[in-house]
């Protein structure tokens, strides 16, 4: 399966350019509180102004989504170590997480539900390290990453399921994106057959919703 292609369908480009506003707000917003709050400057000290904009980030691609501008559904989903929630993003047929890091070019920290959803794309993905264990075993994981103290970047990125490998496929940066969006590069080759993976994946994921009696 072609993962800019699937990328592309999941997360439609004529929405993209809903991504840099909501992120320059969100950052934005954290730089007004911690301006009119000086207690939080404690917090700054500490590292911990990610957090801040980790919050701020979830609740405008929250908004996004219960306003309609983005045609998703949502759920907020604990961590595998129940220290929280994460805001889960759910297109037709995947989830998209939205993560703040400090490269673009490499996968947020190998936490434990991240690799969960990494070992999602192993079938979709269709490599050969894995051509033993072709059945879907979970929702095709993308990811939206943004960074990082100065917001200077933001990708959709298929991670590779290896974590050192890095993306099977990441976007342009996202902020750079013009008012009206075209396909990024070349059309795929072989265009009917790309279509009819699609489908076929889409169809497994269905089965494999209706197999696990998932609400997701």
């Amino acid at each position: 399966m072609n993962p800019r292609l699937f990328t592309e369908d999941q997360f439609p480009l004529e929405f993209r350019p809903l991504v840099p506003p909501a992120l320059k707000t969100a950052y934005r917003a954290v730089d007004d509180l911690l301006a009119d709050n000086p207690i939080l400057d404690m917090a700054v000290k500490r590292g911990e102004r990610g957090r801040l904009v980790a919050w701020s980030v979830d609740f405008a691609f929250n908004r996004l989504v219960e306003s309609g501008a983005l045609p998703f559904d949502k759920s907020w989903e604990y961590f595998e170590r129940p220290t929280g929630r994460y805001l889960a993003l759910r297109p037709s047929h995947s989830v998209i997480t939205v993560s703040q890091i400090v490269d673009p070019t490499k996968q947020p920290r190998n936490v434990l539900f991240r690799k969960n959803k990494r070992l999602s794309n192993q079938p979709f993905l269709d490599l050969a390290e894995f051509s033993n264990n072709e059945e879907i075993s979970g929702e095709p994981h993308i990811l939206l990453t943004h960074g990082h103290r100065k917001l200077n970047f933001s990708h959709l990125c298929v991670p590779d399921p290896d974590h050192k490998k890095g993306y099977r496929f990441r976007s342009e940066n996202l902020l750079h994106l013009p008012h009206e969006v075209k396909a990024e590069g070349p059309p795929p080759e072989d265009t009917d057959i790309d279509l009819d993976e699609l489908a076929t994946l889409k169809e497994e994921i269905e089965r494999h919703r209706r197999d696990n009696d998932s609400d997701q």
